[in-house]
């Protein structure tokens, strides 16, 4: 296949070892990855804060990149990311009705038929839950709000972890509640957010694994912060950088937020 990749603004300015995990996960399976240059956000912050006539001009460049999907020239989209694959797939249609661009509208759903996020395109498109990955640890995985909720990938990535050779899955209490990031959710409600993610938190440190992984780099930022700040230990991946880890190739573009060693004195 020949799938074009949607990086994320975030994913491409501060974590780009996402869209590096998932172009790696994808040609060792076989496939052809490009990059359109022309992308950049999705312009689901402008529409969840309520600037719609900004973030139709965003909903616009992402059609425009992204329409020769619909001439066949690419076989299907990838995001790393629930959360934009959600924004693609259902609010930026909404945007363009709202500011009364119907033509728009019927573009961004014709595209958002081929947009696939990466847990789906592997198991529903590629047929695979098992991607020949390796990674020795205990893993706890957070279902990301727009990915359980607006994407709706399901029971995909457990699958995929399950299917790891030595990873050791461990449950995450209370795993549906959302960590309080929401984007600029955060800033303007940063009491409630920084209540919520202390749960979240308490929820992660319990399991005592070793990595906590998410499909979206966002919340993995929100929930690594607060972590470091309380030196939990606890590495932060995107489940891409974990899907694409190898016997012969371990993955090392990841970042944690785990503490430093003290140097001894």
């Amino acid at each position: 296949m020949r799938i074009a990749l949607f990086a994320t603004c975030l994913a491409d300015t501060l974590f780009p070892q996402a869209p590096q995990a998932t172009v790696a996960i994808l040609e060792r399976l076989g496939h052809e990855v490009v990059f359109p240059e022309g992308q950049v956000c999705c312009g689901q912050m402008h529409a969840n804060t309520g600037y719609f006539k900004q973030a139709a001009r965003i909903v616009r460049n992402h059609a425009d990149t992204f329409e020769p999907v619909l001439d066949g020239e690419w076989d299907a989209i990838v995001i790393p990311s629930g959360s934009c694959t959600g924004a693609a797939r259902h609010e930026q249609a909404l945007v363009a009705e709202h500011v009364g661009d119907a033509a728009l509208a019927n573009r961004v759903r014709q595209i958002a038929k081929h947009t696939y996020d990466l847990t789906e395109l592997l198991t529903d498109v590629l047929g695979l839950d098992d991607v020949g990955a390796y990674f020795p640890h205990t893993v706890t995985y957070h279902p990301t709000c727009h990915s359980l909720r607006i994407a709706k990938v399901g029971d995909r990535p457990y699958r995929l972890l399950r299917a790891v050779e030595a990873l050791t899955l461990v449950e995450l209490p209370d795993e549906n509640v959302c960590c309080g990031f929401g984007g600029t959710f955060s800033m303007k409600n940063h009491e409630t957010s920084t209540a919520m993610l202390a749960d979240k938190m308490s929820a992660v440190i319990a399991t005592r694994a070793e990595v906590l992984c998410t499909g979206d780099y966002s919340c993995l930022m929100h929930i690594g912060g607060g972590l470091s700040r309380v030196n939990a230990g606890v590495r932060i991946m995107h489940l891409a950088e974990i899907l694409a880890s190898t016997k012969e190739a371990p993955f090392t573009g990841n970042v944690s937020f785990a503490p430093k060693q003290e140097v001894a004195r």
